[in-house]
């Protein structure tokens, strides 16, 4: 609940400044840019998010993320097309302000910081689901805590890229039936 303040407070700072700049050029003049601004965004956006997408899939899989300049720029270029989109001057003022390369790693770094947050949050949640929800109730519990523990393993080294598997075997025989007969010339 603590952004919707902020996106409260960000909306009317963005009506402010479109009627002061109005009131010193013309209203059309502001609508217009908004509109050049929009198109500019979501091409950036289109150019970049193709390069950037196997990366943030990546992350998602794995929780680190390569340290490629290129990613970074064109991280940014998602990030400042957004703002663009979004019509105000003081969300185009901060799209401009991401292009700059000095801002692109403050921005990237909080980028970061906000996708592993999100990532634990998410693991943390599945988990508390699943021990509220108990054992017998929840389905997958069981193979979610096997899969934590097997990271767990593999960051301690144990039990690496094993491919043994710990089982029993029994033998099996099926019930046999048998049809039973009637002698119909008995009755």
């Amino acid at each position: 609940m603590k952004l919707f303040p902020l996106i409260l407070i960000g909306t009317i700072a963005e009506i402010l400044v479109w009627i002061g700049v109005a009131k010193f050029i013309s209203g059309w003049y502001v609508f217009f840019w908004f509109i050049i601004a929009f198109v500019i965004g979501l091409n950036m956006i289109r150019s970049s998010a193709s390069a950037i997408m196997p990366q943030l899939q990546q992350m998602q899989m794995t929780g680190q993320m390569g340290t490629d300049k290129q990613v970074s720029k064109k991280l940014a270029m998602v990030m400042s097309g957004f703002l663009l989109m979004i019509p105000g001057l003081i969300s185009d003022v901060l799209a401009l302000l991401i292009l700059i390369p000095g801002v692109q790693s403050v921005a990237r770094q909080a980028f970061m910081k906000y996708m592993a947050k999100k990532q634990q949050a998410m693991m943390s949640n599945m988990m508390g689901d699943m021990n509220q929800a108990g054992d017998a109730q929840h389905p997958f519990a069981d193979l979610m805590r096997q899969m934590q523990d097997m990271q767990n393993a593999q960051g301690r080294g144990q039990y690496g890229d094993s491919d043994i598997i710990d089982g029993e075997a029994r033998e099996v025989e099926p019930e046999r039936q048998q049809i039973e007969v009637k002698d119909v010339r008995k009755e």
